[in-house]
């Protein structure tokens, strides 16, 4: 398929109908009571969407896309919002048991920490998707949904359901073939790949959809994860590609989360990086990370989100002249 220029395209999103999976609503945290067992049931099914729907989506696996999610969902959940999440992967449910294991660590501490409801989508149908996320559109300012990272059907209609798309990737050309491929001797795009192709269609079909619902545009944002410090000319290479592929496809590019350690290690607490207070003693690498997380933030555009002052260093943390080495 020859590269287009479809960022004109206009990609409305599309609502509908479904039901939910197991749900466990969280006893902490300001955005801990979004969807009770009660609320589910009477929750009417409301032809206009309210809520703001970001789907995590990205067919290789291992880009960081559930610990992204995650730390998005507790942000926004600091932040005062409402917050839902849907785990879209029954079998390894990566987020789901991350919000299982904030749950035990704050009843374990006596502790009170901002979260989101999460639950796990265990049905089968597109029709079942859409029902789940139109009722939690009702109790939720924003929904995140995690998806496998694996071709999957739900995860492409959930793309198509989507305000904000967040494709995490690694930095690499590897990770960079899932969207475009490029040429081995001058790293020009030659052509789109498959997963680019399949947001593409996923665009014309809400365009086609959408105009008479009145949805929001699609906003697709690539997310670079795990970004290096030593291999300075391969950067540049793919910095150039992915904003040669950006102007032609249409999506934003954001910086996402370094590789660090402390991601793995918080996992079975439950944990963010922005649990002050609950952490210990941060070395300058976490609080260089929490500054990243900020900028991640500010870089999604969320409606109704204050942006955070990402390049104010908070108490402790180093100047940015000092982040590369500490990263």
């Amino acid at each position: 398929m020859e590269l287009l220029n479809i960022s004109s395209v206009v990609a409305v999103c599309t609502g509908s109908p479904f039901g939910y999976g197991r749900s466990r609503p969280s006893r902490t945290g300001r955005g801990a009571t979004i969807l009770d067992a009660r609320t589910r049931k009477a929750a009417p099914i409301l032809s206009q969407q309210r809520a703001h729907r970001i789907v995590f989506a990205n067919e290789k696996g291992g880009t960081g896309k559930s610990t992204t999610a995650v730390h998005v969902a507790v942000a926004l959940s600091y932040m005062g919002k409402k917050v839902a999440a849907l785990d879209l992967d029954p079998r390894q449910r990566t987020m789901d048991r991350y919000i299982e294991n904030r749950e035990a660590i704050q009843e374990k501490r006596g502790i009170e920490l901002p979260s989101p409801v999460c639950e796990v989508f265990r049905h089968k149908t597109e029709q079942a998707l859409a029902l789940a996320m139109e009722r939690m559109d009702a109790n939720a300012d924003f929904i995140l949904i995690d998806t496998p990272g694996r071709d999957d059907p739900l995860a492409r209609a959930a793309a198509e359901q989507a305000d904000t798309l967040v494709t995490p990737m690694n930095d690499s050309f590897v990770d960079f073939d899932l969207i475009g491929q490029v040429d081995a001797e001058t790293f020009k795009v030659k052509k789109l790949s498959f997963y680019a192709e399949l947001i593409w269609e996923a665009r014309l079909k809400r365009s086609r959809m959408g105009m008479e619902q009145q949805r929001r545009e699609l906003d697709w944002v690539v997310v670079r994860n795990r970004i290096g410090y030593t291999e300075a000319r391969n950067m540049a290479r793919l910095e150039k590609a992915l904003a040669e592929m950006s102007k032609r496809v249409g999506f934003r590019i954001a910086k996402g989360l370094s590789e660090r350690v402390i991601y793995r290690e918080l996992f079975p607490s439950g944990l963010t990086l922005l649990d002050k207070g609950h952490l210990g003693d941060l070395g300058t690498s976490h609080l260089v990370a929490r500054q990243e997380l900020r900028g991640l933030i500010a870089s999604l555009r969320l409606p109704g989100v204050g942006l955070p002052d990402a390049g104010a260093p908070e108490k402790g943390a180093p100047d940015k002249r000092t982040q590369d080495q500490a990263a």
